[in-house]
């Protein structure tokens, strides 16, 4: 299930609401909610037309998500990486641990997103998030950052 494109948007997506709202993602996640997910998931296709601005409103109204007070962006001290390669660099951990199995993939995000390495991957004053995407999971399924 390589190259997701609709996992991709999703993840870029949650990225972008995060940021905006200054959420921890894995808070962003809980908030959002399965069916909210698995929603931008399915038509992804569909949101992917829409500036994703638009979008963000969208669902920060409707689902009335709140802001908090977690800015990744203002504490990063080097170039911040755009939304784009945060969400790519979930899309490539849920692959990884999904494997073939889509029909759980929203479970899969969840999991990923409200574990120990959104903590890891937020954390732009470190090289984790742009390091490989098999070392990436080894971690995750490492449970740690391994050395």
């Amino acid at each position: 299930m390589k190259n997701n494109s609709a996992l991709f948007y999703t993840c870029s997506l949650i990225e972008f609401i995060g940021r905006r709202q200054k959420l921890r993602r894995s808070e962003l996640v809980t908030l959002m909610g399965s069916s909210a997910i698995g929603r931008i998931y399915r038509y992804a296709d569909v949101f992917h037309c829409e500036p994703i601005a638009k979008t963000a409103d969208d669902f920060v109204t409707m689902l009335n998500i709140p802001e908090g007070s977690f800015d990744n962006v203002e504490a990063c001290r080097y170039e911040v990486p755009d939304y784009w390669t945060i969400g790519e660099v979930y899309e490539r951990l849920i692959e990884d641990i999904s494997g073939d199995d889509e029909e759980h993939i929203i479970d899969r995000l969840i999991e990923v997103y409200t574990s120990w390495i959104d903590a890891a991957i937020s954390n732009y004053n470190t090289d984790f998030y742009y390091q490989s995407r098999e070392y990436i999971c080894l971690c995750y399924r490492e449970g740690k950052v391994c050395e």
